[in-house]
């Protein structure tokens, strides 16, 4: 199998700005994600960015680079304009690691890209984990999936869903919070990008909400290993820095 990892990484995020070049035991958070896309078994892995400083940083630990445009509303939307300038063939199965999951680890950046190439009939596969913390349900910043039983992905909210009716009681494993990682070929990524944005992924700022929208097959797998925490705010990067620093 051969597939290839792209990182979208943008500066201006509204949450936490400059996050991508926030420092973890002396590394750049996006040179954590590059050095375990590279244990991945992935063909290349390419940084795709917007900033001048994100380039250059990239391009020092080593990571081919790819310019885009400030206008993407979403990371795939940025691999898109990416995956084109590099002229990728629409059999080509990427996988997109987003730049702010420093502990996302290789196997399962592996697991991925190995199911989108056994499920052809496959837009998307990405992954889930259990919630274990009561508190991650309310947290916007947490996003929750519902999936049926042969695991294709119904709906993804920053709400805590499914909610339960009438007094009964959910435990916690009935939630699973998603991962920030898709793999899909090119022809599929094609033409998520020629869709104009869904009103639901407008809504929740959520880009897989727009293939759900267009009818798209997601599969949504649990992972093989613990993902640990994607970094969104300054809590989140506050708690990575005690995982990666224990004695700061």
């Amino acid at each position: 199998m051969t597939f290839k990892v792209y990182i979208p990484a943008r500066y201006a995020s509204l949450r936490l700005p400059g996050k991508p070049l926030l420092s973890l035991a002396g590394k750049p958070i996006i040179q954590h994600v590059y050095d375990n896309a590279r244990l991945s078994g992935a063909a290349e892995v390419v940084v795709s960015t917007d900033d001048d400083r994100i380039a250059r940083v990239a391009a020092e630990f080593g990571a081919s680079v790819v310019r885009t445009a400030g206008t993407h509303i979403s990371g795939t939307d940025r691999i898109a304009e990416a995956v084109a300038v590099r002229s990728e063939p629409d059999d080509t199965i990427i996988v997109n690691v987003q730049g702010d999951e420093p502990q996302l680890p290789a196997t399962v950046i592996h697991q991925v890209a190995t199911l989108i190439e056994l499920n052809t009939g496959v837009d998307i596969v990405t992954i889930c984990e259990p919630i274990e913390d009561a508190r991650e349900l309310d947290d916007p910043n947490i996003v929750k999936v519902v999936r049926t039983d042969n695991l294709r992905a119904i709906y993804f909210s920053r709400a805590p869903i499914p909610h339960a009716r009438g007094g009964r009681e959910l435990k916690l494993a009935h939630y699973r919070r998603h991962v920030g990682i898709y793999a899909y070929r090119v022809k599929y990524l094609r033409q998520f990008v020629e869709t104009a944005a869904a009103e639901l992924e407008l809504i929740e700022h959520l880009e897989q909400l727009r293939a759900i929208s267009n009818n798209a097959t997601i599969i949504v797998a649990d992972a093989i290993a613990a993902c640990g925490v994607g970094i969104d705010t300054r809590d989140d990067y506050e708690r990575a820095q005690k995982y990666w620093e224990p004695s700061a």
